[in-house]
């Protein structure tokens, strides 16, 4: 089709599709005239057509003009097919509107099922469950909370977690189905909308739920996102005490005491990166220490579980140690809900006291006297050796740098020290060019300390230094040797690139090639951020690898299935008190002798310690479980080795104190519980 000069040519097609599509955008009546006359014009022919060519026809043209009539008002619904023309054009009229009300109807069903479709893909409908695990909030420890909570369902009692996140629902059920597997006796329903909307969170029915898991996200003002849905879960639950137990975690000790605050007398708060910085530190110098943290914490094998105490019932303690077959007993629940760990071998079992112990489930556990496997012959007398001091090499600083260094001052022998090497200068202890240290005091509250204070040294010297760690030449030129051990602190995740395990695994890379130089294998304590590279870390036997967000969704999962193990938790990960050991056999058995389990936990508890499980150096390598074994049999033989060692719940009573600082907010920070109330022996739990 021509147009005039300097225009471009359009086709007629694509003018008739132009004044189509500028007809039907006019109105919804246009639309319908449209729609019936294009129907008319293929139906009206079509059918005359069909009876002109139909040798039966009437031969007649007023019979040929009815039958085609007849054809087409039958095609078209339009009611009676014969009559007076007033009847034919009435039959018309009401076919059509006929045609309009019924198309109108189903439009109206077609719209409400797809608006309904779209609302339950968007993940806004209610949910009406009873007894589910509520989880708010969507964050790197969520596959791992959800992972375990299935793990440890009842068989006979099915479980309903319900996922509440200000995400996509289907994205997060192909992530959940994806990370943590289907799922057979547990149903997974996830909701979209943001947790900290009061009429969002009642879709949920937080009311009606057994506990509430309030997760932080990886942005930075995640702990203050926690906060606002502790608030909205307070504001939907009501001031009452009757709701359900709330576990939320903060980064920030800042926002724990408000936090505290906001989740009610029943909720429990953990400060996950004082959590990390206390894992860190007890690796240091205990070789499987995370292996075996992490084996505790999981659902796959043996967990904490509480046993009934009534057979021993005004007995000492000591006696409960021998006196399960297949569980090892690490500690008392008292009636007025105090959590002893480890307590003294002579303390009384009192009338409705219950057993803290480490078995495969709540109701394996069963009483038995296995006193006659124990050989007196074989146990060592001597008591063990105390560990020296320690020299560190720290390399890279994150947000919890500040916690793991005062962890490690808190917990080191007299006469250690701790050299820091990090990208850029930090706040803090430095090293002036004369080479006498000297301990510089950072102003409160500034943001390159993490709002931490060193204060005085009160442990070890901690020396700072600055190099390009960047540059892999800094790292192979380290010199390894005045060191007994390496820690490896990766980028915060927001800090720099999208994988922060990037840099620390090449730093690892260069450690590992430095041992193959030297021939001297170096202890190294790593922190990820993802699990999926622990595999990817090159590091030796001797080493650990502690991923921060799957132990503290461990530990969340755990205090979720069990709330009154949360103060057992917090003492076993705190720098006081009983925490978990990875001592040599030769401590407790003579080496080369054949003992049964049984004679290794006597030989623990005449040392005040409960002894829960071993670690063979057999010589074999590759082994997933690293040679750990956890909770076995009393009655279970082996010969035991200078190489092996015992797995532990044990209270170093004689560590040095460090000199008295003044208190502040720091201080309150390192004191505060990783749960809602920190006990100590004799003091409360809940």
């Amino acid at each position: 089709m021509g147009t005039a000069e300097g225009r471009p040519r359009v086709s007629l097609r694509e003018w008739a599709g132009y004044r189509f599509d500028r007809t039907l955008a006019r109105s919804t009546g246009t639309l319908m005239g449209w729609l019936v006359i294009t129907c008319l014009a293929i139906v009206v022919p079509v059918s005359t057509l069909l009876v002109w060519t139909d040798p039966g026809s009437p031969r007649s043209l007023s019979g040929r003009l009815t039958a085609a009539w007849r054809t087409s008002a039958e095609t078209l619904r339009l009611g009676a097919a014969g009559g007076t023309p007033l009847r034919l054009v009435l039959s018309a009229l009401l076919g059509l509107v006929a045609l309009l009300c019924v198309s109108t109807l189903v439009g109206v069903i077609t719209t409400g099922l797809a608006e309904r479709l779209a609302e339950l893909s968007r993940g806004r409908s209610t949910v009406l469950e009873q007894g589910h695990v509520l989880v708010l909030g969507w964050s790197d420890q969520v596959t791992t909370v959800v992972g375990e909570l299935v793990a440890a369902q009842s068989p006979r009692r099915p479980r309903v977690i319900v996922v509440l996140a200000d995400r996509d629902k289907a994205e997060m059920e192909q992530v959940l189905t994806a990370r943590v597997g289907p799922a057979v006796r547990t149903r997974i329903i996830c909701r979209s909308g943001p947790a900290s909307d009061p009429d969002v969170l009642a879709l949920v029915s937080p009311r009606a739920a057994s506990t509430v898991l309030v997760l932080p996200s990886t942005e930075p003002t995640a702990d203050a996102g926690v906060l606002r849905v502790l608030l909205a879960l307070r504001a939907v639950l009501g001031e009452g005490a009757d709701g359900p137990p709330v576990l939320a975690a903060v980064r920030d000790d800042r926002y724990r005491a408000p936090a505290r605050l906001a989740a009610g007398p029943r909720g429990t708060v953990l400060e996950t990166d004082l959590v990390t910085a206390r894992l860190i530190a007890q690796c240091v110098g205990r070789p499987g220490l995370s292996l075996v943290l992490r084996d505790l914490l999981d659902f796959a094998g043996d967990e904490f579980h509480l046993a009934d105490a009534t057979a021993f019932q005004g007995g000492p303690f000591g006696e409960t140690l021998l006196g399960h077959p297949n569980s090892c007993v690490v500690g008392l629940l008292t009636p007025d809900g105090r959590t002893l760990l480890n307590p003294p071998a002579d303390t009384v079992v009192g009338p409705g006291s219950r057993l803290i112990v480490l078995a495969h489930d709540d109701d394996s556990t069963r009483v038995g006297d296995c006193g006659h496997l124990v050989d007196d012959s074989v146990i060592v007398a001597a008591p063990s050796e105390r560990d020296g001091p320690t020299r560190l090499l720290l390399l890279g600083w994150n947000r919890r740098a500040p916690l793991v260094v005062r962890q490690l001052r808190r917990t080191a022998r007299p006469g250690s020290f701790v050299d820091v090497l990090t990208e850029s200068v930090v706040p803090g202890p430095r090293e002036p060019d004369h080479g006498t240290p000297e301990y510089g005091i950072p102003e409160r509250g500034t943001a390159e300390d993490g709002n931490r204070e060193y204060g005085p040294p009160a442990g070890p010297d901690v020396r700072f230094r600055s190099a390009a760690l960047s540059r892999p030449e800094t790292l192979l030129g380290l010199d390894l040797g005045p060191y007994d051990g390496v820690v490896v602190l990766g980028p915060d995740g927001g800090a720099g690139p999208d994988h922060p395990d990037d840099w620390t695994l090449v730093t690892l890379l260069a450690l590992r090639l430095l041992e193959e130089r030297t021939g001297r294998e170096v202890r190294v304590v790593t922190e990820l951020v993802d699990d999926r590279n622990r595999p990817l870390a090159p590091v030796n036997t001797a080493s650990d690898v502690i991923v921060s967000g799957l132990l503290t969704g461990l530990l969340m999962a755990q205090i979720a299935q069990n709330r009154h193990l949360a103060p057992l938790f917090d003492e076993l990960f705190s720098a006081e008190g009983s925490d978990v050991c990875l001592r040599p056999a030769g401590t407790y058995v003579r080496p080369g002798a054949e003992a049964t389990f049984a004679t290794v936990v006597a030989a623990a508890r005449d040392r005040g310690e409960c002894a829960i499980g071993y670690r063979r150096h057999d010589g074999r390598t590759g082994r997933a479980d690293q040679g750990i074994r956890l909770n076995p049999s009393k009655g279970e033989r082996h010969v035991w080795s200078a190489e092996d060692h015992v797995v532990v719940v044990a209270g170093d009573r004689d560590l040095p104190t460090a000199p008295s600082e003044p208190a502040d907010a720091t201080d309150e920070a390192d004191a505060a519980t990783t749960s809602a109330v920190r006990p100590r022996h004799g003091r409360p739990a809940d």
